[in-house]
């Protein structure tokens, strides 16, 4: 299990300014959601926490090792330590459910044929997928796909999972299987998993704590009930979902 400190983050692109001095310590093994609207910067934060991104201005550590300032081998080295499920599950569309399972464990180890089908065989049945392997992604459902996705980053055996909007895009029973799927890796591989998301139901029954993103900036931090509880009207307005409030929508 892995603890992540972000320090003062800051990020722009272009002349908009995304993260404005993020400050965030997500404690090892604990489940982290992180809250905001669409195009408040949740996936920014996700890329700079995995290292896809280098930040402006600021520090992020894995253990108390900096990795903002890394490159090459040794960032190579860090990333490992991540598992990443992307919003649209990223599946490669010519290659079967095995095959991108096990593309970067061809690519990035020295595993032979038959370790890399057994750690695809084992990475499947622990997202509850089997006699899948042949499958190409078409021939999946949603909910099937984000479950390969989900294979697929766990291959490596991670410290660290990160969700970006794990239940996008699927109806409330197949985001509900996944939402369970999150509690159940955490558990079985003792994992630190940070998700982002808006949808409220997922955050709620995964969540050891939330952290609501707004205005570039992390405005507060609690379990569940700390949060349902808040006095920040911004707070009050996300969770509750309503149009009138200091958040204004254009």
């Amino acid at each position: 299990m892995s603890k992540i400190r972000i320090v003062d983050l800051y990020k722009s692109f272009e002349q908009k300014q995304v993260l404005k001095g993020v400050n965030l310590e997500i404690m090892a093994g604990e489940i982290m959601v992180i809250i905001g609207q669409s195009g408040s910067g949740k996936s920014v934060l996700l890329k700079h926490i995995i290292g896809i991104m280098k930040p402006d201005q600021g520090q992020i550590f894995i253990d108390e090792e900096e990795i903002t300032s890394l490159s090459g081998e040794a960032l190579t080295k860090i990333s490992r330590k991540f598992g990443m499920l992307f919003q649209g599950a990223a599946l490669f569309d010519s290659l079967t459910v095995a095959e991108n399972v096990a593309f970067g464990l061809r690519r990035h180890t020295d595993l032979s044929e038959e370790e890399i089908q057994q750690v695809v065989r084992t990475s499947l049945e622990r997202v509850g997928l089997r006699g899948v392997e042949n499958l190409l992604p078409y021939e999946l459902s949603g909910g099937m796909k984000k479950r390969v996705g989900l294979a697929r980053a766990i291959a490596y055996n991670p410290e660290i999972i990160l969700y970006d909007e794990p239940t996008t895009g699927l109806d409330p029973i197949r985001a509900d299987a996944i939402n369970d799927l999150i509690l159940q890796l955490k558990e079985q591989l003792h994992v630190t998993s940070v998700v982002i998301t808006h949808d409220m139901n997922t955050t709620y029954k995964v969540a050891d704590r939330i952290g609501m993103l707004y205005d570039g900036r992390i405005i507060e931090t609690g379990t569940p009930e700390e949060i349902k509880n808040s006095r920040n009207p911004v707070v009050q307005q996300f969770i509750h979902g309503r149009a009138a409030g200091p958040i204004v929508e254009w």
